[in-house]
């Protein structure tokens, strides 16, 4: 019996890899047609933190929307038995996406985002353990509506979402992996392809921007992982970085709209410099001093690294988390 149950975990685990092998395939060939398409249609943006401030394309994410999707697919075809919990997540993550797409090109305000966001959160209660309370039901959208926007916070340099989206994944997939929840490792492993695909347009210097519909379904998967497999801690860890970034600038700033804040500025030697006023962030904690663009995303995968690995540590030491 635990010979069969080993096999099992182990196809599960292999399966997970073919998973990201095809979201990795499926975003990596895209990109650059889905980049001409963008430019065409003139969905762009200044790179303001070049001295020359290129024009780049934007909602680049819908590449690591299609490519996780497919990857997705591919899972829910091989495990029948999986089916339910993984067509509830990819439903929530396309949800959140459509939400990203509509913020990218109206600009919604910030109640809209979070009322739009919860909503499409709330697919995840299907999925919920039997006999949970109503506090919990709740909690399973608002964490989705909070891990998105904190993802969609913590942005705005070349390759650094998507960077901390690689990080995180591969932290959720270890830890998924060392609990014995490689069911689970499907959707990270699913989401770690994309954006790894994805992170080679959006490295410096990026040849795209992944825009709401990027950012924000990363927070979302890390939410539907942190519930489905039980690890809500684990994932609290990981997301610590974002976290942080939030407490700074709400502390420091309140809720501001995004058009009211004063960017960075760029020096002629092409560094960037805080402005004397504004907001706190991790971003700007880490500019003290000018710094150049890919110094300060190091900096700021070097944090995401340090809870990833440390979210990988409590994952050998953590009980199984109550549901």
């Amino acid at each position: 019996m635990e010979i069969g149950l080993s096999a099992v975990y182990q196809n599960i685990l292999l399966v997970a890899i073919l998973c990201a092998l095809l979201a990795f395939t499926a975003t990596y060939f895209l990109m650059p047609r889905l980049i001409n398409k963008l430019q065409n249609a003139n969905i762009v943006g200044k790179d303001i933190h070049k001295v020359s401030t290129p024009i780049v394309a934007e909602m680049g994410g819908i590449g690591i929307l299609f490519g996780f999707t497919i990857g997705m697919f591919l899972g829910i075809y091989l495990f029948p038995d999986l089916q339910y919990e993984l067509t509830v997540t990819l439903l929530v993550i396309l949800l959140v996406g459509i939400v990203g797409m509509v913020d990218d090109l109206v600009m919604l305000s910030s109640k809209e985002k979070l009322l739009l966001l919860f909503l499409a959160g709330i697919p995840l209660i299907w999925i919920a353990p039997p006999q949970v309370g109503i506090l919990y039901l709740i909690s399973m959208p608002l964490a989705v509506t909070i891990a998105s926007n904190l993802t969609n916070m913590l942005a705005g340099l070349n390759g650094i979402e998507s960077g901390l989206g690689v990080i995180s994944m591969i932290a959720l997939t270890a830890s998924c992996i060392i609990m014995g929840k490689n069911d689970v490792s499907l959707i990270t492993m699913a989401m770690l392809g994309a954006l790894l695909a994805f992170l080679i347009y959006n490295r410096h210097p990026s040849r795209v921007f992944p825009g709401d519909v990027g950012t924000l379904i990363i927070g979302a998967s890390i939410a539907a992982v942190a519930f489905i497999g039980r690890m809500r801690i684990i994932a609290l860890i990981v997301l610590l970085p974002n976290i942080i970034d939030g407490v700074l600038k709400f502390y420091s700033a309140g809720v501001v709209e995004r058009q009211k804040h004063e960017p960075t500025t760029v020096n002629p030697d092409g560094k960037l410099q805080v402005p004397p006023e504004g907001f706190k962030s991790l971003i700007r904690w880490s500019l003290k001093q000018p710094r150049d663009e890919k110094t300060v995303v190091i900096i700021i995968w070097s944090i995401g690294i340090l809870f990833g690995a440390l979210g990988i540590i409590l994952a050998y030491i953590l009980p199984l988390e109550p549901v």
